[in-house]
């Protein structure tokens, strides 16, 4: 690409140089780029910018903060012209009033897509979901709320990865049963454990794995992610996610874990 106009919220930053910096911007035209620009960029907030290379790391210029509602691709004209003449400073608000533990959060929706998501891939209705969720947590929330927006999140990334949770069947097809107890394997589904029901409580801890009674799973599939099963999919996305990761620890989790320590 040479002076390509892109439209997208930047996910994760390194220093790069003195007055420099590597960015890993979401755009809304081809997906997780890679690229080297001017300090300054924030967080949480939609830019424009312009990008120019041919190989994984572009050279980013002309960063500016985008209008917020107007983040679509015509933003910025195509032969390189801004609209809007006097685009926004960088030293904006830095995250677009997200503030509290809502900053968590969306720290970790940021860190699991620079992770997990490839890079050129467009993933325009993932992009859609992102700007929908950053809104979301712009606004004030309930605790079960902000797990919420996180879970639903997650699911249309799982989707967009190829990972289709099946909770109706286990691994060879046969329905799930309530009085069952099941284990989750991401790369295999659900397996039946051979328990006795008081038992199945104390399997996960004992083993490390993921346990399911069958009944909540049922439920799971009857009322999808809601207040009710919340901490069913809870446990079942961090598996997953874990897993995604090869197990390697997530930087704002471990934030998040020491400011509930400190609170």
């Amino acid at each position: 690409m040479r002076n390509e106009a892109l439209v997208g919220y930047l996910l994760h930053q390194r220093p790069y140089q003195e007055k420099r910096a590597l960015y890993y911007l979401f755009s809304q035209q081809h997906g997780v780029i890679h690229g080297v620009g001017k300090k300054g960029a924030p967080l949480f907030m939609p830019l424009q910018l312009f990008a120019t290379g041919k190989r994984d790391l572009k050279t980013f210029s002309q960063i500016n903060i985008a209008s917020q509602d107007n983040t679509q691709a015509d933003s910025v004209q195509k032969d390189g012209v801004q609209k809007d003449s006097t685009p926004a400073v960088l030293e904006a608000v830095p995250y677009a009033n997200i503030s509290g533990q809502h900053q968590y959060a969306a720290l970790y929706i940021n860190e699991i897509l620079w992770r997990l998501l490839p890079t050129e891939d467009p993933m325009p209705i993932l992009w859609q979901h992102y700007q929908i969720s950053l809104q979301q947590l712009k606004q004030p929330l309930s605790n079960s709320e902000l797990r919420l927006c996180l879970r639903q999140f997650e699911q249309y990334l799982f989707t967009e990865l190829g990972f289709t949770l099946t909770l109706t069947h286990d691994n060879v097809e046969d329905p799930i049963e309530s009085d069952s107890t099941y284990r989750f394997l991401p790369d295999v589904g659900l397996l039946p454990v051979l328990v006795h029901n008081e038992e199945s409580e104390h399997l996960a801890s004992e083993s490390g794995q993921t346990v399911f009674k069958g009944a909540d799973i049922i439920e799971m599939a009857r009322l999808g992610i809601t207040e009710q099963t919340l901490s069913h999919w809870s446990k079942l996305h961090r598996h997953l996610i874990d897993h995604l990761l090869d197990y390697q620890p997530l930087q704002s989790r471990l934030l998040w874990q020491q400011q509930q320590r400190y609170q």
